[in-house]
């Protein structure tokens, strides 16, 4: 054998092994917990998060695998969904709402855990600090604060002049007192009377208490709210309130406003921090991402239906009209 053979041969055994691997790529299997049902509200989240994986490499059905799991909607089957995962030997579990990710911290042990959506995330004890989360949950955080709610607030009143009394509904029992003490200071900066209602009970009984408490405009919080946002705003009409929204699927499906952070790019960021993971970061040194591009949609058509003329100086700040 020649020098060229022999460099041929030492070329190609190295090689070899190599192209094995290639070849050969591994499976990644992730977890992906979910409240709701998997066939309803959230497709197009879901759809980012697999698109920014796959925007990293990471494909289904080529070197990667997903376990979803529901709980069908009902709180109490948390528990059994996220242990599904977890002995279904997931690399890490992604939530999107705190329910999600209190049950699979407690079924997951030190498996990380990337949340989308999570609030306050500090005083749940997920993490630490959003700089340093410290422990095996990181992710970014819904969270937006005083400053964006105050907004909300600010713009309904421009739309809707004549509301001092705004009804406010949510989930007390579901939902964040420290966002419950914002949307409560933000009202009280714009002037306006805040008429507290209780979705937890009932959305036709949290409408009936917010016509008896003379609400004029309706501000929703807390993503409990999200699967029934097509009632909540048929209600809003209904009663003939002008209404401001955490999430611009409640306008797209009436509403009259939303003032807030684009869930569908939070989805697609959220892939980054799964990447990072099984690329080998640890969770506890990716800090947690914060909400910095806040949208204004509006919708026209629910105007119209209102009666409110909405001035040329919103419209000319809104990211997207809705005809």
């Amino acid at each position: 054998m020649n020098r060229r053979e022999t460099l041929a041969a030492l070329l190609a055994l190295g090689a070899a092994p190599w192209g094995r691997c290639a070849g050969a790529q591994a499976v990644r299997r992730i977890g992906y917990l979910k409240l709701g049902p998997l066939a309803g509200d959230g497709a197009d989240h879901r759809s980012a998060f697999v698109q920014g994986l796959r925007e990293l490499g990471y494909v289904e059905g080529r070197n990667l695998a997903i376990e979803y799991r529901s709980a069908e909607g009902r709180p109490e089957r948390l528990a059994e969904a996220a242990g599904a995962l977890v002995r279904a030997k997931v690399t890490l579990i992604v939530t999107d709402i705190n329910l999600e990710t209190r049950a699979a911290r407690q079924a997951a042990g030190s498996l990380p855990i990337v949340m989308v959506v999570g609030t306050d995330v500090v005083a749940e004890g997920f993490v630490a600090s959003l700089a340093n989360p410290g422990g095996n949950i990181t992710g970014l955080t819904w969270d937006v604060g005083f400053e964006v709610i105050t907004k909300r607030f600010e713009l309904l009143r421009e739309a809707a002049p004549k509301a001092t009394r705004i009804a406010v509904l949510w989930d007390p029992e579901r939902s964040s007192p420290n966002l419950g003490r914002m949307i409560e200071r933000g009202g009280e900066a714009v002037g306006a009377a805040l008429v507290w209602t209780d979705a937890g009970r009932g959305l036709e009984a949290a409408f009936a208490e917010a016509r008896r408490g003379g609400a004029q405009a309706l501000f929703t919080g807390g993503a409990r709210l999200f699967p029934q946002r097509r009632r909540v705003v048929e209600l809003a009409a209904l009663h003939r309130l002008p209404d401001a929204h955490y999430d611009s699927a409640f306008v797209e499906a009436g509403g009259l406003m939303s003032y807030a952070p684009n869930l569908v790019s939070m989805y697609r960021r959220a892939a980054t921090y799964v990447g990072r993971i099984l690329e080998g970061a640890k969770p506890a040194d990716l800090p947690i991402e914060q909400p910095t591009k806040i949208e204004l949609v509006l919708n026209l058509k629910t105007a119209r239906m209102l009666g409110l003329a909405i001035p040329q100086s919103l419209l000319i700040r809104a990211d997207r009209v809705i005809e």
